[in-house]
C-alpha cells in the first residue's frame, strides 16, 4: 500500500512540474489542504475533550487520550523540525495536564506549518536524511496519514465520553 502510495505521489509530482514553471505549488498545496484538515480537527478534539478525561483509556491495554495527544504532538515535533533542518527533541511525553498537552500539540503544529511552508514542487522530492531516508512530500504525507489514524482512534475515545467528534459535528 505505501509503495502504491508513494508512486501515485511521484507521478503527481512528476505531473506537476509543468504546473511549477508557471508558478505556485499545485502538488504541495494539496498536500498542505489534507495537512490543514486533520489540524483542525484535531485541535478542536484536544479542546473539546474535558479535562477530567483526558487520562480516559477505553481498555486498560492501551493509551489514555492525554497520552495519544502527546504521542501526536511528539511524532510531529521529531518529523517537522527534522525537515525544518533543527532536529528538535519532543517532551509532549511528559506532560499530563490539558493545558500543556495542548500547547505541545500547537507547538508540533507550528512546526509542521513551518516545514510545509518551506517545501515547493520543486524540492518536495528531495531525499531527507537519517535512518529512514525519504522524500520532503512523503514525509509530510506520512505525517498527516498518521495524523488521521490517530484521530479515527481517538473520535472513539470522544464517541465513549458521549462526545461528537469534530468532524461529525452539524451530521
Amino acid at each position: 500500500m505505501n509503495r502504491l502510495f508513494l508512486l501515485t505521489i511521484t507521478l503527481a509530482a512528476a505531473a506537476a512540474l509543468p504546473l511549477q514553471a508557471q508558478g505556485g505549488n499545485p502538488l504541495i498545496a494539496e498536500a498542505k489542504q489534507a495537512y490543514t484538515g486533520i489540524k483542525n480537527n484535531l485541535t478542536k478534539m484536544a479542546d473539546k475533550m474535558p479535562e477530567e478525561n483526558y487520562s480516559f483509556k477505553p481498555t486498560p491495554e492501551i493509551r489514555n487520550f492525554g497520552q495519544e495527544v502527546a504521542h501526536i504532538a511528539d511524532a510531529q515535533l521529531r518529523t517537522c523540525s527534522g525537515l525544518n533542518g533543527e532536529a528538535k527533541t519532543p517532551n509532549a511525553a511528559s506532560k499530563t495536564s490539558k493545558a500543556d498537552l495542548v500547547a505541545a500539540l500547537k507547538e508540533s503544529f507550528a512546526e509542521c506549518d513551518k516545514a510545509f511552508d518551506g517545501t515547493t514542487d520543486a524540492n518536495a522530492m528531495e531525499m531527507t536524511k537519517g535512518a529512514r531516508p525519504r522524500t520532503r512530500i512523503g514525509t509530510l504525507t506520512g505525517n498527516t496519514t498518521h495524523d488521521n489514524e490517530m484521530y479515527g482512534a481517538m473520535a472513539v475515545y470522544l464517541r465513549l465520553k458521549g462526545i461528537v467528534p469534530p468532524s461529525s459535528e452539524g451530521r
